[in-house]
């Protein structure tokens, strides 16, 4: 495709940000004359297109929000004429308005061939057979994903969520080399193939995991259990979906396709740049987006940008994985924490297996945080000081992450509600008037 061979991957750094300049230019005039959004916007900060000629007059354009979709709702922010949308998608709306984006015939191509860069670089080829068990419909994930395999030349086994082993029925009848699906999900997955001793009877080679944060750690651990390559890839529907960026085979990062989706890394307090290497705000504005084009759009996700070159020879920027999110941050007791914290420190002892939940509470003006983990089943048959030792290590392990003391609950396996979409790992119970 021309989209693939006008910017290769290993593109040197000057020629990929000449490619962008050029690029925001464009986008910037096009969303001026075709979004009223925008051009109130630009106009009230004294903007005109022609005043943006390069990527050192970015900062210069005001930033957008997940608030400014929601407040015009649901059509307000649509460059191209609906007689050129081709596909509707929208967020479930169960924290307010749904976010409703739209994408031409050019976008849907674009958003391919993204997910078709990410599948090759996790190792995916036209050879592969791979179940796409992300949901389908409204969400981005399902069709995102499905559309990328295709044009891949892969085969694709459009499973969605809801039958899990009806998943693993196929997974060994068709000989399935390769799975997208969340991290959680995958979990469930792997214990239920080891439950029914299937784990010599799958083929599958490579899992392309996204929808939720996880850590490095819940990563090594689904690759050991089930012997697979493992990787991470990135999206959000506001700016396309899954194929925004991925990381490769040495998991130094997630590869952004830097040609049409332009990062920067901001403080969220100040809303500045910040440097290479130092964690804020990720902000992406589309470079080629027709349906929706987005400038300085806010995702409120947590990393930092490197854009030294990687081990695997691409020139594209990395973002590491993401630290949490700005707005599911818990402030607990004064203390900024998030749910990957708490879970990158339960990983650390061996004996929990990788289901829990927080539950955050407040008891007389105080938060209170129980933390439920399941670990290995010997423990409930063993003598209660063993029960209790593990669970003061467990909770001195928390306290050391987050610098606040919790409860620990142990619970036996399986008792914990799985997750086939995006896993739920925090209810908090606590009322602010």
């Amino acid at each position: 495709m021309a989209i693939w061979n006008e910017a290769k991957e290993c593109m040197s750094r000057d020629e990929l940000e000449n490619l962008q300049g050029k690029r925001l230019v464009k986008q910037v005039n096009y969303v001026y004359h075709n979004v009223e959004f925008y051009r109130k916007r630009m106009q009230a900060q004294g903007l005109e297109p022609g005043d943006i000629r390069g990527l050192e007059d970015l900062n210069k354009l005001p930033y957008t929000t997940k608030d400014d979709l929601r407040d015009t709702y649901p059509f307000g922010l649509f460059a191209a004429p609906q007689s050129e949308i081709v596909r509707i998608h929208a967020s479930s709306g169960t924290t307010g308005k749904a976010t409703v984006v739209g994408y031409t015939r050019h976008d849907i191509d674009i958003w391919s061939e993204c997910v078709t860069r990410a599948l090759v670089q996790c190792g995916i080829s036209k050879n592969d057979i791979v179940q796409v068990a992300y949901g389908y419909g409204l969400f981005t994930g399902g069709l995102g994903a499905h559309y990328g395999v295709e044009n891949t030349g892969a085969t694709v086994v459009p499973m969605s969520t809801g039958n899990t082993k009806k998943l693993i029925t196929m997974m060994k009848d068709f000989g399935v080399t390769g799975i997208m699906c969340t991290p959680s999900y995958l979990l469930h997955i792997a214990e239920t193939i080891k439950e029914g001793g299937d784990l010599d009877k799958i083929k599958l080679k490579v899992a392309v995991c996204g929808a939720e944060p996880w850590t490095e750690k819940m990563r090594q651990q689904i690759e050991e259990e089930l012997h697979i390559n493992c990787f991470d890839i990135y999206g959000l529907s506001e700016i396309m979906g899954p194929g925004v960026a991925c990381d490769c085979l040495y998991h130094k990062g997630l590869h952004v396709q830097e040609d049409h989706f332009l990062p920067e890394i901001i403080s969220k307090d100040t809303l500045k740049p910040v440097a290479d290497g130092e964690v804020g705000e990720l902000v992406f504005t589309t470079l080629t987006k027709e349906g929706i084009p987005l400038i300085r759009y806010r995702t409120k996700d947590l990393t930092s940008i490197s854009r030294e070159k990687c081990e695997c020879g691409r020139t594209t920027a990395r973002i590491a994985r993401f630290k949490g999110r700005s707005d599911d941050m818990l402030i607990l007791r004064g203390v900024n924490v998030f749910p990957s914290q708490i879970e990158a420190a339960l990983l650390e002892v061996s004996e929990t297996l990788p289901h829990y939940m927080i539950i955050v509470d407040r008891v007389n003006n105080l938060d209170t945080v129980e933390v439920q983990v399941e670990v290995e089943e010997r423990f409930f048959s063993d003598e209660i000081r063993e029960l209790e030792n593990l669970t003061r290590r467990i909770e001195g392990v928390i306290k050391t992450a987050i610098g606040i003391a919790v409860k620990v609950k142990l619970v036996e396996p399986k008792t914990l509600a799985r997750a086939e979409g995006k896993s739920v790992h925090v209810i908090d119970k606590r009322v602010f008037d």
